[in-house]
């Protein structure tokens, strides 16, 4: 069984305390936390130069991700849209950060303990984010971050099966690997939102298979079998997790990827090795997930451990146990 269940959260206090570890959205990466800073200290010039340099599709969305997380960019960055008509950038910084910000008034709850004020806020907000990528997608048609923020906003605005598979092939089209859209697809294709557990596992796999030796494009099957994991029934759940076809499955997908000897570390691999962290202590694969957790460090992210519990208490308790459970 595992160290605590999905359904019960515990006080972190007392871990928070012994381990002095915090959630950083840089991960640790001093480019990303140089662009965190800037951002919060509204000096947009700064966070422009960073953002040019990224031309990697994959890295200007990890570092777009990290532009999620800072507060109060609604307030100002109108300076920077007014002093660079002529760019897109501003406006996608704006409407990336906007789809963050209407999941900030939306909440974490599931949809019926969420308020209708919440719904309303969320759904304005998500207006106005899509507006904004819209009108980067019109002037730019190729930018694939705008694109793939359009994948992760299909969700909250509810659009239909085809217009949603539509945003992400616009994507796949650019950058076929793209990372942050296959996971925002996955999430659309859950049975939480418009899909089913066929129709994820399906995507998770047929994407895996693709993928080159190396690409963190496994970490799927991981998010796949969690988030299975997480709406089964307690009584159920850890025997899934523990069935053979699991366990080979999360072994293969990660051999394939963070495991792989051509796999190279990008600044954002954090939250995704942690779904293979949690996935395979959920497995009982205590070997495989303590070389997880020698990779992480003392890297903790938001994702995945805030399914179960405070990510931090969720992380090292979890890292605790797989150390304990080592043969």
């Amino acid at each position: 069984m595992w160290p605590f269940r999905k359904s019960r959260q515990q006080s972190a206090d007392v871990v928070d305390d012994q381990a002095g570890l915090v959630v950083d959205p840089a991960y640790g990466d001093p480019q990303a936390r140089a662009l965190i800073h800037a951002l919060g200290i509204h000096d947009w010039r700064t966070a422009r130069d960073i953002l040019t340099a990224a031309t990697d599709p994959d890295t200007r969305a990890y570092l777009m991700e990290a532009v999620g997380e800072v507060d109060g960019i609604q307030d100002w960055i109108g300076d920077w849209v007014a002093a660079e008509p002529e760019s897109t950038l501003p406006l996608l910084v704006q409407g990336c950060h906007a789809v963050h910000w209407a999941w900030e008034a939306r909440g974490g709850k599931r949809a019926e303990n969420t308020g209708q004020d919440q719904f309303r806020e969320f759904f304005r907000r998500l207006r106005i984010a899509e507006n904004l990528l819209d009108d980067v997608v019109a002037r730019d048609p190729d930018d694939v971050t705008a694109r793939t923020w359009l994948v992760t906003s299909s969700r909250g605005r509810q659009v239909d099966a085809d217009e949603a598979r539509f945003r992400f092939d616009e994507v796949v089209k650019r950058h076929p690997g793209h990372v942050v859209a296959h996971e925002q697809r996955l999430q659309y294709l859950c049975a939480k939102w418009f899909g089913s557990h066929e129709q994820m596992f399906a995507f998770a796999r047929e994407a895996t298979a693709a993928a080159p030796n190396g690409s963190l494009l496994p970490e799927l099957l991981a998010v796949a079998h969690i988030e299975k994991w997480h709406r089964m029934p307690v009584e159920e759940s850890d025997a899934y997790m523990q069935s053979d076809e699991v366990r080979a499955e999360l072994l293969a997908a990660a051999e394939k990827s963070i495991f792989h000897p051509d796999f190279r570390r990008p600044f954002a691999y954090v939250p995704r090795a942690s779904a293979f962290a949690l996935a395979l202590e959920l497995a009982h694969e205590f070997e495989a997930a303590a070389r997880v957790f020698e990779l992480l460090g003392d890297n903790v992210s938001g994702w995945p451990w805030n399914y179960v519990n405070e990510p931090v208490a969720a992380f090292m308790k979890s890292r605790e146990w797989v150390y304990e459970n080592l043969s």
